[in-house]
């Protein structure tokens, strides 16, 4: 059984330390395997840290090239980029978030009136569908608050073209129960697997792939879908921007505010004595159904992992925000302080950004700023985030190979 990994800082810098010497040839001959919970998989699984940057992309990207450079390690660092890439590719298209949200309600609302649909979306939930290789993953999901990403894409295929349940609502059970659940991410591959993403184009999840790479764990036939047909009139919006860079120096009427979306603020704000730091807790603002506990309690416990780091003459959190207009403990805590401006490290699209909205208002009436500081790794690379992610990584690979330059100088 897969041990939920401990949400702090030290034990996402030990993991990638052993690691390592597996980012190369190792990974990519055997990263698509999926041996099963304790089977040894020979991916990182820093995925729970990255989501949260309880440690940077930076820093392990530049980590695999110390030790083995980008041409021995680049099936690797591809991966990293990836996540990179879809947080791009959602702050350039916010507007998939909304829609993704949209079809979520239209989707619980047309499966809760039929008692034949609401049976057939329960069973896909707690593995009771019959397909074996499907309900295994539904339980290991419930019960680790993990998938290895292929068993996630033959998942959400079987999901959406064997079983015909709305993506959106396999999206929801993933991002509610994944310890990595990342609103871009996430949200972006049930997309592309349901070939929302890249027109004309969807993923297939064939039984011999299946055999292959579970390692024989499982030998599904003739009961998963042998077509994935593409919707038809798929079209990207238009992009919009991405953030600016921020320079500010931060002073005695400033605090810091860290949300799961980003738990290192010390890399971004340096040797900086705030008088006040919150730690704001938005696991649940992502679904109007119940986060799971492992979820609820890894961030929880990571947002005071960085709390604990922060040189603060104040801690507050983790706290929720209140649902009325001036509940809100974070605003009557920066009032009492004498805080005119709330810093913290900027939150991309998703749920947390849509829920400091409110916040944002409550603090605007009481003179205090929001202001959000983006990283320059995610300024350097959003920028290419506009089509497929090869396109991106065209980009990208000459921003990793001049970070390689810079080391061995």
């Amino acid at each position: 059984m897969r041990v939920t990994p401990q949400p702090d800082r030290e034990t996402a810098l030990a993991r990638l330390a052993d690691f390592l010497p597996h980012a190369g040839e190792d990974y990519e001959r055997w990263r698509n395997h999926d041996f099963g919970p304790g089977g040894g998989n020979r991916v990182s699984g820093l995925s729970p840290w990255l989501r949260h940057r309880l440690i940077g992309e930076d820093e392990v990207v530049d980590a695999v090239l110390r030790h083995h450079g980008l041409a021995a390690a680049e099936k690797f660092i591809q991966e990293v980029c990836w996540r990179t890439y879809w947080k791009g590719f959602l702050e350039r298209r916010p507007v998939h978030w909304r829609e993704y949200r949209d079809h979520l309600a239209t989707g619980r609302a047309r499966f809760c009136r039929g008692r034949d649909s609401r049976a057939a979306l329960e069973a896909a939930t707690t593995g009771r569908t019959g397909i074996d290789c499907f309900d295994a993953w539904a339980r290991e999901l419930c019960e680790t608050g993990y998938l290895h990403n292929h068993a996630r894409m033959w998942f959400a295929s079987i999901w959406v073209f064997t079983l015909e349940l709305p993506w959106a609502l396999g999206a929801d059970f993933f991002l509610r129960h994944l310890l990595d659940g990342d609103p871009a991410s996430n949200t972006l591959s049930w997309r592309w697997v349901a070939g929302l993403h890249t027109p004309g184009k969807t993923y297939l999840a064939r039984p011999r792939n299946i055999r292959k790479y579970s390692n024989d764990r499982f030998t599904p036939g003739p009961e998963l879908a042998s077509e994935a047909p593409a919707p038809e009139g798929i079209e990207r919006p238009p992009l919009g921007p991405v953030p600016a860079p921020v320079e500010l120096t931060p002073g005695p009427g400033d605090a810091l505010l860290i949300t799961e979306e980003d738990l290192t603020p010390e890399r971004l704000f340096p040797a900086v004595q705030w008088p006040l730091a919150v730690a704001l807790q938005t696991t649940d603002w992502r679904s109007d159904a119940p986060v799971s506990d492992q979820v609820r309690g890894f961030a929880n416990a990571a947002l005071a992992d960085a709390l604990q780091r922060t040189h603060a003459e104040q801690r507050l959190g983790p706290v929720r925000e209140g649902d009325g207009v001036g509940d809100s403990p974070i605003v009557e805590a920066c009032t009492h302080a004498g805080i005119r401006r709330l810093i913290t490290p900027y939150v991309p699209n998703g749920p947390t950004a849509d829920g400091l909205e409110p916040l944002r208002a409550r603090l605007q009436a009481a003179d205090i700023e929001l202001v959000g500081v983006p990283r320059y790794w995610d300024l350097d690379h959003w920028p290419a985030a506009t089509h497929g992610f090869f396109r991106f990584w065209k980009a990208a690979r000459p921003l990793i190979e001049a970070r390689q330059a810079a080391a061995a100088e």
